[in-house]
């Protein structure tokens, strides 16, 4: 994994292709500072970061929903926002969550007692229901 994020860092300068970075600015795992750098090195025009404070390394998954849900959000807008598809709706999370991230502290949610993490309700193999759908391979 470290030689290839050297090999990407070294060639960060040749990407021409839109570049989205997102990172968790409580990520303990890799420094946002890092993500910042390679943001800057990257030579295309088109590039956009997202930094989420309070959030850890895993921005879509290890989070409180409605965390996970702003991520999605945020990456289907950008998505669509450089499909040149007028007619794409702007995605919003579930709930009204802009304003402020809910931080985890030691994997508790706001720094309560531990309670049982609702499921989510949309996206990434996720229905109605909330029951998460999984994929087991037969090998």
């Amino acid at each position: 994994m470290l030689r290839t994020s050297m090999d990407l860092e070294d060639t960060l300068h040749e990407i021409t292709l839109p570049f989205f970075v997102l990172h968790g600015e409580a990520d303990i795992v890799t420094d946002p500072e890092i993500s910042k750098a390679l943001f800057e090195k990257a030579s295309t025009r088109d590039k956009t970061i997202k930094l989420y404070p309070g959030m850890w390394h895993g921005l879509t998954s290890g989070e409180p929903d409605a965390n996970v849900d702003l991520v999605f959000a945020d990456i289907v807008n950008w998505l669509d926002a450089r499909t040149g598809d007028s007619a794409s709706l702007t995605v919003t999370p579930v709930h009204d969550f802009t304003s402020n991230v809910q931080k985890v502290v030691d994997g508790v949610s706001n720094g309560q007692g531990k309670s049982k993490r609702p499921q989510a309700s949309l996206l990434c193999g996720l229905n109605g229901g909330g029951r998460r759908l999984v994929h087991r391979s037969s090998m």
